[in-house]
């Protein structure tokens, strides 16, 4: 289940809620247990390895053209034509 950021109409605060996909109107606000919650945009973020190997990714796609990833890899071995 994704975690959603809410805006709680009832307390304005900015809430982080887990929350089963489509079922925004069962949500509860955990300071003040409104319902009157209105998501939010969020950032999307993951974890795709150590702060080290992620900067030896970000230095291989710079010295690579800038935002083509290097060879031999990629978004979809090589069928896309970014390589």
């Amino acid at each position: 289940m994704p975690i959603y950021e809410f805006q709680c109409e009832d307390c304005d605060r900015s809430v982080e809620i887990l929350v089963r996909p489509g079922h925004d109107e069962d949500a509860e606000c955990p300071k003040c247990h409104g319902s009157r919650l209105k998501r939010e945009m969020s950032v999307f973020a993951a974890r795709g390895g150590d702060s080290a190997g992620m900067a030896a990714a970000a230095q291989a796609i710079a010295s690579n053209g800038g935002g083509r990833p290097p060879s031999g890899g990629g978004c979809c071995g090589g069928a896309c034509g970014c390589h």
